[in-house]
């Protein structure tokens, strides 16, 4: 089995580091559903509502302890505590979980500063020791990045930090892997982080290479922290653009998934990479006059999965078109645009000059016309949607209902791009306990009941009161009709 992994933070989006039952099992459902079948807690233990999540709904854990050891990465993090807790923290970390059966592997760090030190080897086999003594069913890892000289010109052997691994992670080393098993030909090896701008680079060495065993991508889950390190922005040509982002943003937006638990544009591509589609088809947004788009390391281009630019008529758009057949045909209402070979990235990139109305993608291979995949100009919004993943709840006080909350046209198709601010009331039994969007730079409260739309979407969490009952939520928004829906508790 190959390991088609994400790396998953411990916060849950909207309700931020609450840890309800109904909150972890909901976040492994979203993996799975969008073709996930292993997570790395990054970078440290879950809760063991997660934990027994990913047992009963079948994903397998790399189950990680550290993201430092003596030496810090922050002033107040870990390392202050290393000595004392570290031998006690490994020790309660597997003797509480190595009985749950998703667990496949102990992780003793995440890339470690002292990983290629005398030091760093000392203490990764003392670990090692420690997890032996309670549990020698699985093997043990870490996730181990590069390590340059102090002129950053050289990159330093990472032997020491391999040394006592039963399995190797690679953080954005795919291009190592054959170079370090012609050396090291019994070395099992994993991309333990890797980037969305990498995805087909890192599978194809997954699907090529019998001893890399798995793709972690940074990350599954949109996560709270490490504010805009999956940015794409639009700047003037000579501004720099820097890893992190300043206020208002808050969340990294380098996930597959966003906060309300929405496929991003990134999880359609992985999808042609893991063969759960066969095409998808995304459009790039405009750039302003003047500008020029700039992508972080760890994001992706901002694109648009719609057909809808009111304003942009005749204006070039760059349409990207995945798929792993061999060429594509692009139509613009029934009529050819072209046709163009994919290349190595599974992708064709078309320029079209906007107009309102039906474009269509088709594979073309050796027996003609393929799967396609169309994006259709939508109308004017008139309504919201109301959309509950359950709309019955235990009256135990903490299961959840999670309730999207859609602009849509009369066709019921999103507007993605035509945002307001939105109006919640509800009664009855249960309260509202989270509420907002995907925006990583939306800084209004998680507890607003005005929270504005993102790309047409918001979402309200309701948890579950004592007492059987029924909650009317109603949703309003200048402009369009609102809508309501009952949950009830039982």
């Amino acid at each position: 089995m190959k390991l088609k992994g994400g790396c998953v933070h411990h916060d849950n989006g909207l309700l931020g580091s609450a840890a309800f039952d109904r909150a972890e099992e909901r976040k492994i459902q979203l993996l799975k559903q969008n073709g996930f079948n292993a997570v790395r807690t990054s970078h440290n233990p879950m809760s063991e509502s997660f934990m027994s999540a990913c047992d009963r709904l079948g994903m397998l854990v790399i189950d990680e302890a550290f993201d430092q050891w003596k030496i810090k990465k922050n002033p107040e993090d870990y390392h202050l505590y290393f000595n004392e807790w570290s031998a006690r923290d490994i020790r309660s970390l597997v003797l509480r979980d190595r009985n749950h059966p998703s667990v496949i592997m102990w992780s003793i760090g995440n890339e470690i500063r002292e990983r290629i030190s005398d030091n760093g080897l000392k203490i990764a086999e003392d670990l090692k020791k420690e997890i032996l003594k309670h549990d020698n069913t699985r093997p043990v890892t870490a996730g181990v990045n590069k390590y340059w000289d102090k002129d950053r010109r050289n990159m330093l052997s990472l032997e020491k930090a391999f040394r006592h691994l039963d399995v190797a992670g690679y953080n954005y080393m795919w291009r190592f892997y054959e170079e370090d098993h012609a050396k090291y030909p019994e070395r099992i090896m994993y991309s333990s982080e890797s980037v969305a701008n990498e995805a087909s680079q890192n599978w194809d060495k997954v699907e090529k290479l019998p001893y890399v065993i798995g793709d972690f991508i940074w990350t599954a889950i949109d996560y709270l922290g490490e504010s805009g390190l999956g940015n794409s922005i639009e700047v003037d040509p000579e501004e720099n653009v820097h890893q992190f982002m300043g206020w208002p943003w808050f969340n990294g937006w380098c996930g597959d998934i966003d906060l309300l638990g929405v496929k991003k544009a990134q999880s359609y591509y992985r999808d042609i990479l893991w063969h759960n589609r066969k095409i998808s088809m995304a459009v790039e947004t405009p750039i302003p006059e003047g500008k020029i788009r700039k992508v972080s390391f760890w994001g992706w281009p901002e694109e648009s999965l719609s057909w809808t630019f009111p304003g942009m008529e005749n204006k070039m758009m760059k349409v990207n078109v995945y798929t792993r057949a061999s060429k594509v045909r692009l139509y613009l209402n029934d009529s050819l645009v072209g046709e163009k070979e994919t290349n190595e990235l599974y992708k064709a990139s078309f320029r079209v000059p906007y107009q309102a109305g039906k474009l269509t993608a088709v594979e073309v291979n050796e027996n003609g016309k393929g799967d396609s995949v169309i994006l259709e100009t939508t109308g004017e919004p008139v309504a919201l949607r109301l959309t509950a993943d359950k709309t019955k709840m235990k009256a135990h006080g903490q299961d959840l209902s999670y309730v999207l909350i859609e602009l849509v046209d009369k066709k019921g198709n999103i507007i993605s791009h035509n945002d307001r601010k939105i109006q919640i009331s509800h009664k009855g039994t249960g309260k509202i306990i989270g509420s907002g969007n995907a925006s990583p730079t939306d800084m209004a409260s998680f507890g607003s009941l005005q929270p504005m739309l993102f790309k047409g979407r918001a979402m309200v969490i309701v948890r579950s009161g004592y007492e059987p009952g029924e909650m009317k939520l109603t949703v309003s928004a200048g402009g369009v009709q609102p809508a309501t829906i009952a949950l009830k508790t039982k």
